[in-house]
């Protein structure tokens, strides 16, 4: 089973989220887990607390920017490797540019659909 993770300080893209990713959860072919604060979930996963298989989150968060996130995630050897998807309002070429030289794996702006989220978890995860 494939660990995602997913982090928005939006409870209400949360909910979608959790929606549309409700098929897989309930395959068994993914755990879904969410948090509100990037700091938080950062801090879990570099304790060891926590592990993912994917990463998605939002870019403008007020504890922390996703980028950033990211950025902190593609430095630590242990996450390197992990794709990081961005879920954000963001589209300027110039975000996107940063995201790539990070080593994001992808960029979905919002809002999305519940199809084209599933179907992105289910590309990067190879499921």
């Amino acid at each position: 089973m494939k660990k995602v993770l997913l982090v928005d300080d939006s409870r209400t893209i949360i909910a979608t989220a959790e929606m549309a990713m409700e098929g897989l959860v309930n395959s068994g072919a993914i755990s879904f887990e969410t948090y509100l604060n990037p700091s938080e979930l950062l801090e879990k996963l570099q304790s060891g607390e926590v592990d993912f298989d994917l990463l998605i989150s939002d870019i403008n968060m007020p504890q922390m920017n996703g980028l950033d996130l990211a950025q902190t995630l593609k430095n630590d050897a242990r996450f390197k490797s992990k794709p990081i998807l961005i879920l954000t309002t963001e589209s300027s070429a110039e975000m996107k540019t940063k995201g790539k030289a990070i080593g994001v794996t992808g960029w979905m702006l919002k809002p999305f659909t519940d199809d084209k989220l599933m179907k992105s978890v289910k590309m990067v995860l190879g499921i």
